[in-house]
C-alpha cells in the first residue's frame, strides 16, 4: 500500500452524509437521533463541506455478511428481528431504521476508500460497536466499522487495519466480529465501569477508572497510540471518535470538556497521518438531553481532520 499519501491541498476531506442518517423515533425515545441531522448542519455552517457532502449507497447483504452471520442480515433486512435482540438493540427495527442502518454502513465504508484514495475522510455517522456477529445491542443494529475493514481487505485494498475505538463504552460489537482477523486490531479504550458489563476482549482494551479528566486522559492516549502506531503499521485507521467521555454525557462517567474532546482527536488524526497513514472518522457515541450541544461536539473530529488537511 502507498502510505504516503498527499492530503487534500487545505481543503477540508470528503464527508459521507445521507439523508436516512436519521430515522424517525417514537415521541419521547431517549436515543438523541436529531442530533444527525444538527450535525449536518453545523458541517454546512462551519464550511466543512465546501463542495457538498458526499451521499454513500447502502450497504448490501453481502457486504453485512462479511461481519454478520446471514440469518441475523436476513432477520433485520426483513425487519424480523426477534423481541429480545430489539430489546437489546434498544431501538424499533422499522424499515426507516433499516435505511439509517444500511446507509450508516455503506457511509464508513466509502469514507474509508475516500481516505485510502486522499488520507482523510470521515462520515457523519457510524461507530456502531456494540453490534455483534449474531446481534445488534446499545443502540447498534450492524457494525460498520467491521464490515468497512472486512471489505477493503476482500477487495484487496488493505491487508492491515488499525480500529481506535475511543467511544466511553468498550468495543465489544466490533472485537466479536473482528475476533478471528488478527490483521484488523482493535483497540478500545473505555470507561471501565460502563456498558457493556461483559466486554468481549479487544486486541487491545484500557480501561478507565470513573471521573477521569482531560489531562489524565490524554497522558493514556499519548502513551499507548503511537507506539501501537509503529509496531503495526496499518495500511488505515478507522477511528472511533465517540464523544460520550465527555463530562456532560448521560451515559459516559468520564469528565473530558469540548477542549479536551478536540485535543484527543487532533492527537489521533496527527498521529496517523505523521506516519502516512490513511485514517477515517466516524461519530460513535454521544447522548445529551442539549442536542445542539451534543451535535456541536460530534463536529470536533470534523474539525480536526480539516485542520489537519490544512497543515494547521
Amino acid at each position: 500500500m502507498n502510505r504516503n499519501l498527499a492530503l487534500q491541498g487545505g481543503m477540508p476531506p470528503p464527508i459521507c452524509f445521507h439523508p436516512a442518517y436519521e430515522a424517525p423515533l417514537p415521541d419521547g425515545h431517549r436515543f438523541p437521533m436529531r442530533k444527525y441531522g444538527l450535525l449536518a448542519e453545523i458541517l454546512r455552517s462551519r464550511g466543512l463541506v465546501p463542495d457538498g457532502f458526499v451521499e454513500p449507497e447502502p450497504a448490501s447483504a453481502a457486504m453485512l455478511e462479511r461481519a454478520h452471520e446471514a440469518d441475523y442480515v436476513a432477520a433485520v433486512l426483513d425487519c424480523a428481528v426477534s423481541r429480545p435482540i430489539e430489546r437489546e438493540i434498544g431501538l424499533p427495527v422499522t424499515e426507516a431504521l433499516v435505511r439509517r442502518s444500511r446507509a450508516s454502513v455503506g457511509g464508513t465504508v466509502l469514507a474509508a476508500r475516500l481516505a485510502l484514495a486522499g488520507g482523510l475522510a470521515g462520515s457523519a455517522a457510524g461507530g456502531s460497536h456494540h453490534a455483534r456477529r449474531s446481534q445488534g445491542a446499545g443502540f447498534c443494529v450492524l457494525n460498520d466499522v467491521a464490515v468497512a475493514a472486512l471489505t477493503l481487505r476482500a477487495e484487496g485494498l488493505i491487508g492491515r487495519a488499525l480500529i481506535v475505538d475511543l467511544d466511553v463504552h468498550q468495543g465489544d460489537g466490533t472485537a466479536d466480529c473482528l475476533s478471528r482477523e488478527p490483521d484488523l486490531f482493535t483497540l478500545s479504550i473505555h470507561c471501565e465501569k460502563n456498558y457493556p458489563s461483559h466486554k468481549i476482549p479487544s486486541d487491545l482494551d484500557i480501561g478507565l477508572p470513573d471521573g477521569l479528566g482531560d489531562g489524565e486522559y490524554l497522558a493514556v492516549l499519548e502513551a499507548r497510540l503511537p507506539p501501537l502506531l509503529d509496531a503495526l503499521r496499518p495500511d488505515i485507521v478507522f477511528y472511533n471518535a465517540g464523544v460520550d467521555p465527555h463530562r456532560d454525557d448521560r451515559l459516559g462517567r468520564l469528565n473530558l470538556s469540548n477542549e479536551g474532546l478536540y485535543a484527543r482527536d487532533r492527537f489521533v488524526v496527527r498521529s496517523a497521518r505523521a506516519r502516512g497513514l490513511p485514517i477515517v472518522g466516524v461519530i460513535g457515541g454521544g447522548y445529551s438531553a442539549d442536542v445542539e450541544a451534543l451535535a456541536a461536539r460530534h463536529a470536533l473530529v470534523f474539525q480536526a481532520l480539516a485542520a489537519e488537511a490544512e497543515g494547521a
